[in-house]
């Protein structure tokens, strides 16, 4: 990972303050109390389904709190990432997207124009505005956000069906609607919160309950009926990366 962040940009999807789009959307009003690393891992779960990442950068330094950057291989993949997740529910709090208004290092290095920060601080920066540069290395592991939780819910009866991609997942025989969803195919390294963020965003959110000895599914509770379908509805299909697509049906009760 690059060790120091593009500067910040201003608005929109088109160019706004001079700033045309580029590869690197900045993210600001993040949560302050994830742990680095998960806050890290979970930009590039939600972001992944735009384009392929190239970076995610955040730092632990107060200048750099609540804040991240996420380097994209292409423009459109960049814009079509600011215009769907502007708002988004990430961690209780609405994600507040721009471009950056200058090249990453790994962007910077790839088309030659790269020039180490030494150098640069010399002689872009003005007297006043020097400042020595913190460099933090991050060893912290992924936290889990929230517990894993002790009760599951009895999974439904399974009958594999296969999926876009030649890929087969497992699918319930029919089940009464209920207020427990069942969700699928998820990246093993899913956690808890990962989860949350997406579907806390819909009315009558309780939690998740995951199976630690059976990664890729997920059990998420709902007030009721009604609402349970409604969350099924609008993330039915979300691709938490490209290659996994969230398959979600009722929990078997």
């Amino acid at each position: 990972m690059s060790s120091e962040a593009p500067a910040v940009g201003g608005g929109g999807g088109g160019e706004a303050n001079g700033i045309p789009p580029n590869v690197t959307i900045y993210i600001n009003n993040l949560n302050e109390k994830i742990k680095l690393e998960e806050l890290k891992k979970s930009l590039n779960a939600v972001f992944s389904q735009f384009g392929k990442i190239l970076d995610v950068l955040a730092f632990k330094t107060l200048k750099h709190k609540g804040q991240a950057w996420v380097v994209f291989e292409d423009v459109a993949s960049a814009t079509e990432a600011l215009k769907r997740m502007q708002d988004f529910p990430f961690y209780d709090k609405p994600m507040r997207i721009q471009y950056a208004k200058t090249k990453s290092d790994v962007i910077a290095k790839a088309d030659g124009t790269f020039v180490p920060r030494e150098k640069r601080k010399r002689v872009d920066e003005k007297p006043e505005k020097k400042q020595k540069r913190e460099q933090h290395h991050e060893a912290t592991q992924m936290g889990m956000g929230v517990n894993a939780y002790p009760g599951v819910y009895g999974a439904p009866q399974l009958t594999q069906l296969p999926i876009a991609g030649g890929q087969r997942v497992m699918m319930p025989e029919i089940i009464v609607p209920n207020n427990i969803l069942f969700v699928q195919n998820l990246p093993h390294e899913t956690t808890p919160m990962m989860l949350q963020m997406l579907f806390c965003q819909y009315p009558g959110f309780k939690e998740v309950r995951m199976v630690e000895a059976k990664p890729g599914i997920a059990f998420v509770e709902y007030g009721d009926e009604q609402q349970a379908a409604a969350a099924m509805t609008q993330l039915q299909g979300f691709k938490i990366t490209k290659e996994n697509q969230m398959v979600i049906t009722y929990a078997k009760k």
